[in-house]
């Protein structure tokens, strides 16, 4: 299998993977689990019941009590942050449920600080209490309207962890927070199972393997570089996530409060790669020197040609790439942010036709694009509209923006020219 093959293979791979956790059409969905606990149903109900005497249990929730002048609403205070830095409020509506007999109730989200109220228009869940030989058996399920596997995936799991913890607070009185899949070891793992997945891709052998360890590497930095500019606009908390095949995630600690912050961090990618490109080169020239061994030139040539492709690529014009995040903050017309993606990737396509790629591969590494702009067209709409970039602001991302474009797009040309 040549090497374009085997890159065609995985790209496809990725496109059917990026469809099915993102754009697939799964309509109501309801999440089921039931638990037994060794406690009596009186004092589940305390803490499942929204307003009951333990309603705060959990060790992500700071208050969770009724609303006196709305009956049958509960506000529930959050150790989540909103965008302005304040713990997120949520306020539930409750109605009785009949169960035989059982402890029950159906709840529906009225209102939520952080989300559009029409984020939650089709959820809701019900939980009941049913006395068992063993204690009490609670039963939760959870209904809403699902595009893609990913957030599907993501509230089951969110709701083990849920259970895991009340599990703890039944028999400890402590909630403590649970799953390790965030920890670093964990995502060390995953890192080193996505560079074992991706190697048969580029051949079983020594040269294979360095490419696939060259690339996950390279979705480290770029992932680090998000991080850090979270952390400069003030996130306590981020954290970076591995999944194997289709690369990394970096997540921040609170959502974003303006529009400078959505281009600054979807740019940083990138841009703390850029700084890599230049060093790389430095370390290249400084073989003919005697300054760097031989032995490293042709990988260090590999690792800029993948570090730039990579980081070229992520800034293409589409919606869950960088470059169309950039594009779409600093263009709020359609009428710009069209002119302004055909120029970048024109730009784009003119590195490839640099580097000699043939006219029918470039024609359908455009279908590849256009296909990949079809899959993600949605997101989650925030309560407060963003704050605006001012003109210095927008000047700022937009010369970030083409520096890492010509950064990237050099580093291609270069290391083509010596690798071919």
């Amino acid at each position: 299998m040549s090497a374009l093959q085997s890159a065609a293979i995985l790209l496809f791979i990725n496109l059917g993977l990026l469809w099915l956790l993102m754009r697939i059409p799964l309509g109501l969905r309801t999440i089921s689990v039931t638990r037994t606990f060794r406690c009596p149903p009186e004092t589940l109900w305390k803490a499942i019941n929204p307003a009951g005497e333990s309603a705060d249990w959990h060790h992500a929730v700071i208050s969770s009590a009724a609303i006196a002048h709305r009956p049958g609403f509960v506000e529930q205070v959050y150790s989540h942050l909103d965008r302005n830095g304040e713990p997120l409020r949520r306020v539930l509506a409750l109605d009785p449920l009949p169960a035989g007999g059982a402890h029950a109730f159906r709840s529906r989200i009225a209102d939520d600080s952080t989300l559009d109220p029409a984020f939650w228009q089709h959820y809701s869940e019900s939980r009941i209490i049913r006395s068992t030989p063993q204690g009490s058996a609670l039963e939760i399920s959870q209904t809403d309207h699902y595009r893609g596997l990913a957030f599907l995936i993501f509230r089951y799991f969110v709701l083990q962890r849920e259970i895991r913890s009340l599990q703890g607070w039944v028999e400890t009185g402590v909630s403590r927070p649970q799953g390790h899949f965030e920890r670093p070891l964990v995502q060390t793992f995953l890192a080193v199972l996505s560079t074992l997945l991706l190697w048969p891709f580029f051949g079983l052998t020594a040269s294979g393997l360095m490419i696939s360890t060259f690339l996950t590497m390279v979705i480290a930095l770029h992932e680090l570089g998000h991080m850090a500019a979270y952390r400069a606009f003030g996130h306590k908390s981020v954290r970076m996530i591995f999944i194997p095949l289709l690369g990394g995630i970096a997540i921040g600690g609170r959502p974003y409060k303006t529009l400078f912050e959505v281009a600054a961090c979807a740019l940083m990618g990138a841009g703390m790669s850029a700084f890599v490109v230049p060093i790389i080169i430095a370390a290249i020239q400084g073989i003919g020197h005697g300054v760097v061994p031989a032995s490293v030139g042709r990988p260090l040539l590999v690792l800029l040609l993948i570090l730039g492709a990579f980081n070229l690529l992520n800034l293409l014009p589409m919606h869950r790439f960088d470059g169309g995040q950039v594009l779409r903050q600093i263009f709020r017309t359609r009428h710009s942010l069209i002119i302004a993606s055909f120029t970048v990737t024109a730009c784009i396509v003119g590195v490839g036709w640099a580097i000699g790629l043939s006219n029918n591969l470039l024609i359908a590494g455009l279908a590849v694009f256009i296909l990949m702009s079809m899959i993600g067209s949605g997101s989650v709409k925030p309560r407060q509209k963003l704050d605006e970039m001012n003109d210095g602001e927008r000047m700022l991302v937009a010369f970030g923006f083409y520096a890492a474009i010509a950064m990237h797009g050099y580093a291609i040309i270069f290391a083509s020219e010596k690798l071919f």
